[in-house]
């Protein structure tokens, strides 16, 4: 048990809740590198030329991925492709290591990025723009839709296929509430950083104006102080952290997943610069099924990406506290809630669903607009098929 976090647990999920400039410097991208220019080598056996785990011929020679948050295992399938010879940059915080795929050297480098506090909490799109290393980004959708006018971004694979996002609430202080509605049915407060589930609820009735802080900052205090209201939070790591890691609080909290109702983007798919589309063509389809059947390949054995992740966390020092209960907690979770399956409508791993994309689209942009992260000259000018694509998807890979 350990007293209360001090470091923010943010992440940046929501669109209109987070920073929105890209007036930064490529020095704040932290890590810009050049390709390796030599491989160390890992204890995994090369590739067969030519073979589709062989990227070589047409992959760069270091694939740069940039993450959205800190190290965790949520990120899993990036962090499951580097090597046991992985070196870490504690300045640049970055990880880089032979991309090693279902147990061979695919030939190239992966390094893979932390983003969040790291890069000055810039989205992801922004940092694929002002450095053109960067090869596949987690872009949420709607933060993809915030960035399609000016650095727009095409999303090539899912990897959590629902969001992990929650609205949290003691049961003890509203008792016999088992959805977010009936927990807010008594006046509750919700405390969110930003715009967008106030919105979400506010539209379907469940609150009304009143009821809406969007003060939180990602620390327990507020709701170990009041636990009257209720939090945004991720299934994923906060039901462990409060009734394990945090003292003061110990105990069980209830949670809705807000996919349940409503909030359908897709969290953190890999995404593309909209011109690497086309000149990395022939590497995304390989790369593609690769990150597909890396996330399954993590799923069923995580322990060499855990035990990464943790190494990572320690190694960064950047005061981001996450623990191997969290990380095994958050892969069971994954599972069992479904957060991660195959795509409902074609039963393919890491598929997008034209219609699911649609109606985010539909249902998202008023919200965005209104928020004023968009404007609606902008919004109007969104075409859906430019926001992802399937053409790069192996469609015979699919979880059991």
């Amino acid at each position: 048990m350990s007293t209360i976090p001090v470091s923010p647990r943010l992440r940046p999920a929501l669109a209109a809740g987070v920073v929105l400039s890209v007036a930064v410097s490529l020095a704040a991208c932290s890590g810009a590198s050049e390709p390796a220019a030599s491989r160390a080598g890992t204890s995994a056996p090369a590739a067969d030329a030519g073979s589709a785990l062989d990227l070589s011929d047409v992959c760069p020679a270091t694939v740069v991925m940039q993450q959205d948050w800190q190290p965790e295992a949520e990120h899993g399938a990036m962090y499951a492709l580097v090597g046991d010879d992985y070196t870490v940059d504690t300045d640049a915080k970055t990880v880089t290591g032979s991309l090693v795929a279902q147990g061979v050297d695919t030939g190239v480098d992966i390094e893979v990025r932390p983003g969040g506090p790291n890069v000055n909490f810039q989205p992801v799109p922004a940092l694929m723009y002002l450095d053109t290393d960067i090869l596949i980004g987690a872009v949420n959708t709607d933060a993809a839709i915030v960035a399609a006018a000016d650095q727009p971004t095409v999303a090539v694979a899912s990897q959590l296929t629902w969001s992990p996002q929650i609205l949290m609430w003691d049961p003890e202080s509203h008792p016999g509430a088992e959805t977010i509605e009936e927990a807010t049915a008594d006046g509750a407060v919700v405390v969110t950083s930003g715009d967008v589930i106030p919105a979400l609820l506010e539209s379907q009735g469940m609150i009304d104006a009143s009821q809406v802080d969007t003060s939180y900052e990602g620390t327990p205090q507020r709701f170990v102080s009041d636990p009257t209201i209720l939090q945004q939070g991720f299934a994923t790591a906060e039901p462990f952290i409060y009734e394990n890691e945090i003292s003061e609080w110990g105990r069980p909290i209830d949670f809705q997943l807000l996919s349940e109702i409503g909030y359908s983007v897709y969290p953190e798919p890999l995404a593309v610069r909209a011109d690497a589309v086309e000149e990395y063509g022939d590497c995304l389809a390989k790369l593609v099924p690769i990150m597909q059947q890396s996330q399954l390949d993590f799923l069923e054995d995580p322990s060499a990406a855990i035990a990464l992740i943790l190494d990572l966390v320690e190694q960064y020092d950047t005061g981001w506290t996450y623990s191997e209960g969290v990380a095994e907690y958050s892969v069971a979770q994954q599972l069992e809630l479904g957060i991660v399956e195959n795509d409902p409508a074609s039963g393919v791993f890491g598929a997008f669903d034209p219609a699911r994309m649609q109606s985010i689209l539909d249902d998202f942009v008023p919200i965005l607009v209104e928020s004023g992260s968009i404007g609606q000259a902008d919004a109007d000018a969104i075409d859906v098929d430019d926001l992802y694509t399937n053409d790069f998807l192996d469609t015979s890979i699919s979880m059991g």
